[in-house]
């Protein structure tokens, strides 16, 4: 019986919501994107694990949301280290990190102010720095939410997402799932969005010392296709991989992905 638990960890005066699946004595720890700000993790464990079968017998993987309440001006780099905090409650001493595009920006962060936690590193269709079309996503976004209008927050976000071909099957149901994804409020929304649009970690991406693997697609309408170029030259020990025809969903339509994650933790770390 595969151990899957729904859980949260108080931090302060809030909580941060995660969900555990597998095993195994090694650490694979999960940040997702910016969607996270409308929906978190909680009790979706059993959903969640789907795609984690290869790593369940090895590896106990751990998705995090953000804190639950975020402070006005909150940062992508106090993200990080209320993450760090969360792990050390759990008794995570040191993962493998994926990071799912502002997971990407957050655990770049970690990497870098707390090197001695991070073995390994992925950082999936993400960037070292707001730039301008991440920009202009994001704050058409920010525009559409606080108006309430979470029918074109939806539409766009999947618009800049995913392949045509994707689209063209799903793009039908958009207004269901609009309906039932609105959130009571925007405000977690906005704060993690917001966060982005200040993020700059550039200079830094030297420090970055473990072996890191960055995945993307080569047409990404959120993040751009420079990013993994930039974060492949910023990076020393790192390698890059490039989906043909796919965007920003790349890890989730892009095939192999998940065996790809598994053979990059379970790589032998060089001396």
């Amino acid at each position: 019986m595969v151990m899957r638990i729904n859980g949260h960890v108080q931090l302060e005066d809030t909580e941060m919501y995660y969900v555990a699946f597998g095993q195994g004595q090694k650490k694979l720890v999960i940040l997702p994107g910016l969607s996270d700000g409308l929906t978190t993790v909680k009790g979706k464990a059993f959903l969640l694990s789907g795609p984690y079968k290869r790593f369940l017998k090895d590896y106990t993987v751990f998705m995090f949301s953000r804190k639950n309440k975020m402070p006005e001006g909150y940062t992508i780099r106090q993200m990080a280290q209320d993450q760090v905090k969360a792990m050390k409650l759990l008794g995570i001493e040191k993962a493998c990190i994926l990071g799912v595009s502002q997971g990407g920006m957050i655990s770049q962060y970690i990497a870098i102010d707390f090197p001695e936690v991070v073995e390994k590193l992925v950082l999936t269709v993400t960037v070292p720095y707001a730039n301008d079309i991440v920009t202009k996503a994001v704050s058409s976004w920010i525009e559409m939410a606080e108006k309430g209008d979470h029918l074109s927050l939806m539409v766009d976000t999947a618009e800049k997402m995913y392949s045509q071909a994707y689209l063209e099957k799903k793009r039908k149901l958009f207004p269901l799932i609009a309906r039932f994804t609105k959130p009571k409020s925007y405000e977690r929304f906005l704060r993690n969005a917001k966060a982005i649009l200040q993020f700059d970690a550039r200079q830094e991406l030297c420090k970055i010392t473990c072996p890191t693997l960055i995945v993307a697609g080569d047409d990404d309408n959120t993040v751009g296709n420079d990013s993994p170029y930039q974060l492949k030259e910023g990076i020393k020990k790192s390698q890059l991989f490039i989906y043909k025809g796919l965007g920003h969903a790349a890890f989730e339509e892009g095939k192999g992905f998940y065996d790809m994650l598994y053979d990059f933790c379970e790589k032998p770390l060089s001396i």
